[in-house]
């Protein structure tokens, strides 16, 4: 069967790159939501913890108890409990609206917009925020927001930065202390020259596939994970046989075609048979992606998908977390 390679080594030596920048690897929050990007939330997790690194982010309740015994914090997303859960686990209060939804002892950060729009609390509620989250028994225990351009050219970056730093000043003026503040996620990290706030929440950048504008400069950043499928069959085909749905998949000469064990089943893009994808030894899958199976030339018992995610979305038109996070969780994750 397909099968994902998980790489060790690239995990850490990015978590290293990373660490630097942050000027500690005690800053590092490991974002591992949606089974860690699709690379397998227990192994990278287990993985990371081995590493050093003592804070994660992911986006359930459920994804938190299973890696909260390894962990300082564990920060959850985009879920609320029913109880007070496990004490190093807290929640992002995301909305003043469902405050009432979080029980009385509850840790929570509050996260505000600073122009993401998407979701957060507005700035200007921020006194109301502290003092509703007070009087509701939660137990504030940070505060954040989220860049929504950290990775592209222009001012969004600064200003957002700049917003979230007045509104720091501000609520510790007006006495709210003992929290961690943050804001960066992989991008804004490697867009600061000197990293002070308490944590930043890495995701794509430990995960190797981080991209950004040639101006901004970054380390060498190491794909961690690779996929491969293996051979099912293999059949002689001649220039004038159609291979595949609908015939499209043509050899320029007589030779070898190889159907291989994954497809759009699997969580592998479908893509387009007329410009097709093609592997990192330069062969081009032939004719359409079945539901299953792909067709290659050549006989190797496996072959490999890719080996870097950004590439591959380069390729389908899309970003590498589309790529990763598609693949099926039935597909074995194997540490390597």
């Amino acid at each position: 069967m397909s099968y994902i390679l998980i790489s060790r080594d690239n995990l850490f030596w990015n978590l290293n790159q990373i660490a630097a920048q942050a000027q500690s690897l005690e800053k590092i929050a490991l974002v591992l939501k949606d089974d860690a990007y699709g690379h397998g939330l227990k192994i990278v997790a287990a993985m990371a913890a081995e590493a050093g690194v003592r804070h994660a982010v992911v986006r359930t309740l459920q994804e938190a108890r299973s890696v909260a015994s390894i962990f300082k914090t564990v920060l959850v997303l985009a879920d609320i409990p029913d109880a007070v859960p496990e004490a190093n686990i807290r929640f992002a209060l995301n909305d003043l609206g469902r405050i009432d939804r979080y029980p009385e002892g509850c840790g929570v950060e509050l996260k505000f917009d600073t122009g993401m729009h998407r979701n957060g609390i507005p700035e200007n509620l921020a006194d109301e925020a502290v003092a509703r989250a007070r009087d509701r028994g939660l137990k504030i225990v940070g505060v954040m927001t989220h860049h929504r351009a950290a990775d592209e050219m222009g001012s969004h970056f600064f200003w957002q930065k700049r917003r979230f730093d007045a509104l720091r000043r501000r609520l510790e003026k007006r006495g709210l202390d003992g929290v961690r503040w943050h804001s960066c996620n992989s991008a804004a990290l490697f867009r600061t020259n000197c990293f002070d706030e308490d944590i930043a929440r890495v995701g794509i950048a430990a995960y190797g596939c981080l991209r950004m504008p040639e101006p901004f400069k970054l380390p060498e950043l190491r794909p961690v994970m690779s996929l491969w499928a293996q051979r099912i069959s293999t059949r002689s085909v001649t220039p004038e046989m159609g291979i595949g749905y609908g015939g499209e998949g043509h050899l320029a000469t007589e030779g070898k075609v190889s159907a291989y064990d994954v497809g759009y089943g699997d969580g592998w893009l479908r893509g387009d048979a007329a410009h097709p994808y093609r592997l990192p030894d330069g062969r081009p899958i032939i004719g359409r992606v079945s539901m299953d199976l792909i067709s290659v030339e050549g006989d190797d018992e496996a072959i490999c998908l890719f080996d870097d995610a950004a590439e591959a979305a380069r390729q389908f038109g899309t970003i590498a977390y589309d790529v990763m996070v598609k693949l099926h969780p039935r597909i074995e994750r194997r540490a390597v």
